[in-house]
């Protein structure tokens, strides 16, 4: 069986995507996603999205991490597919559609870039030395002096999988405060099991991470990953934040056809 796929890129975080709209992917093959995320035996990417049919909004995204397992949401996964749907002809300017933690509103920015609505986050958790909350993704996060320093792979593995965070586990971000408004952050994800360029849900459970701690009071931050820079608004009633925006951009690379047999 072959496929058609298409890849895009949001700030360096890479994603295989699929128009599935009349279910013909073996969806349920663990492996063979996994297989075809392979950076060296397969496309390879940082996860497999599937844009599928909607009866209530415009499209549904279902998310694979390169492990081949279904996940929560990906925010950079959100803006690559709003891109895609719009190469497909499915939408214009903006759209709403459904993701596993539900609807997503997205419009495309003068600037040509994506704005992708997160949910809200109303429940956080603070420590002396983390931050942790649920962006659409769970999401533990870090102060550090020198963010080009850390061994993310190595320290993000630790917290990934330690007692905290049993066995489901949580996403790790490093971050080093650069200005009132600028943060630099490098991200552990679980299900890639690697440190990636960028993470969209992490950045913005980073931007309200440092509001709630007090190292910001602005509601609009620019968060410089390691394949760019991204910017998250948001509003803020005590310690619930709402209209939470993250907005960058999201790259078509190229397109192509695969067989799975040979996988």
């Amino acid at each position: 069986m072959k496929i058609q796929f298409f890849k895009y890129q949001g700030t360096g975080n890479d994603f295989i995507m699929v128009d599935n709209r009349l279910e013909n992917f073996p969806k349920k093959q663990t492996k063979l996603i996994e297989k075809l995320c392979d950076r060296r035996f397969g496309i390879g990417a940082d996860g497999l999205i599937l844009l599928e049919n909607d009866q209530n909004t415009d499209f549904r995204m279902v998310y694979y991490n390169s492990d081949g397992n279904e996940s929560s949401m990906c925010g950079n996964g959100g803006r690559c597919i709003v891109a895609f749907a719009e190469q497909l002809g499915i939408i214009q300017q903006e759209t709403t559609f459904i993701a596993v933690d539900g609807e997503h509103f997205a419009r495309f920015t003068t600037a040509g870039l994506i704005s992708l609505q997160m949910k809200d986050v109303t429940t956080i958790q603070v420590a002396s030395d983390y931050v942790f909350m649920n962006t659409g993704s769970p999401h533990h996060v870090t102060l550090v002096d020198d963010v080009k320093s850390v061994p993310v792979k190595e320290l993000g593995s630790q917290i990934r999988y330690s007692d905290l965070y049993g066995q489901a586990g949580s996403n790790v971000n490093f971050v080093e405060p650069l200005s009132e408004t600028l943060f630099a952050v490098r991200t552990y994800e679980r299900g890639v099991e690697d440190e990636t360029l960028s993470c969209g849900t992490g950045v913005t459970a980073v931007a309200i991470a440092m509001n709630v701690i007090g190292k910001t009071t602005s509601n609009d931050i620019s968060l410089l990953v390691e394949g760019g820079s991204l910017q998250v608004r948001f509003e803020k009633e005590d310690r619930n934040y709402t209209h939470v925006f993250l907005t960058g951009p999201a790259t078509f690379v190229f397109s192509g056809e695969i067989d799975l047999a040979t996988l």
